[in-house]
């Protein structure tokens, strides 16, 4: 369950994303001296209607490995698909633990070595499946108070991760409903001023406005934004034509108050089919002119296991 992968440093068009997988993920920021950054998702995905788990998916890396090799900046865990609307939170990290026996607590030491290594760790909530939705502003703020006493801040009784804490939220909103996510980064946002920095980011489709997050996508609240640009071919790259996929950065970087937004791709071709550009083709052809636009922080690549099916991230790295 991860997104983003960075070199220090996802869908619309429905390459749905079941909730279970990492989301590594790098992305530039003042922190880190401005320097570029290569995103990886690690989540997986969900093929005609069936979910792919962490164990048919076949042998990820783990998140202490993942965030061991210098690769990402930040490392996205999906999915949390059920909150909102008064039902009960359910976080679904498919495979990367055993809820029944000791809940998410054995992720604990692999999110501190993250850490420690200056690697983000971030919750992804929403996802391709689901239930997630807000019927009033109080539904947010209960949810938001549970995010915070069980994954982000202040220990409760039962902390979902020990010892542990996560470093934000990713908005990754491909259905239910539009409203109030706003509230939700607003309400998130306030609880960097206990001394926390909370980092808030969001994966919105290329055709703007994005249907889901738009309005919240005005507040200003989201450190990095990953825009998803594939599986849209009005806004995508194709081969040798770039002009599509530069419209839509001039639209979003112009559109929107985010400092740095980022340039979301596929990490192999089975990841998205004819959205994935070659690695050859996109450090001659693509980042030479998008590197030059404003706002540009880095790349962001779906996801960790199709990366390393062919080690995209590697091939990019030094053109990020």
């Amino acid at each position: 369950m991860s997104r983003l992968l960075g070199v220090d440093q996802s869908p619309s068009q429905e390459v749905t994303r079941s909730a279970n997988k990492w989301l590594y993920g790098v992305n530039a920021s003042a922190e880190s001296g401005g320097r570029r950054f290569l995103s990886l998702i690690g989540r997986e995905k969900q093929r005609n209607s069936r979910r792919k788990n962490y164990n048919l998916l076949g042998d990820e890396e783990t998140l202490e490995n993942t965030c061991t090799i210098g690769n990402y900046a930040f490392v996205s865990v999906a999915f949390h698909p059920f909150l909102g609307n008064g039902q009960t939170p359910v976080l679904n990290l498919a495979g990367h633990c055993d809820p029944s026996i000791n809940g998410y607590i054995g992720l604990s030491s692999n999110i501190k070595v993250c850490q420690a290594n200056g690697v983000k760790v971030i919750l992804s909530i929403g996802g391709g499946v689901g239930s997630y939705s807000f019927i009033s502003s109080e539904d947010v703020m209960q949810v938001t108070i549970y995010l915070w006493n069980n994954l982000l801040g202040d220990h409760s009784a039962n902390h979902s991760l020990g010892n542990t804490v996560l470093d934000g939220v990713d908005f990754d909103i491909e259905g239910g409903s539009n409203l109030h996510w706003d509230d939700l980064a607003r309400y998130l946002k306030g609880y960097s001023k206990r001394g926390k920095k909370v980092y808030l980011t969001v994966a919105p489709q290329c055709p703007f406005p994005d249907a889901w997050i738009g309005d919240a996508l005005k507040t200003g609240f989201f450190n990095y934004v990953w825009v998803q640009f594939y599986n849209n071919p009005p806004c995508q790259y194709t081969q040798g034509m770039l002009s599509n996929l530069e419209d839509a950065w001039k639209q979003w970087t112009s559109s929107i108050p985010a400092t740095k937004i980022f340039l979301g791709l596929p990490a192999a071709p089975q990841a998205a089919g004819n959205s994935f550009i070659p690695a050859s083709d996109l450090s001659s052809n693509v980042l030479p002119t998008i590197k030059g636009l404003s706002k540009y922080g880095g790349v962001m690549l779906w996801s960790k296991y199709y990366d390393d099916l062919d080690g995209y991230s590697s091939s990019i790295k030094s053109h990020v």
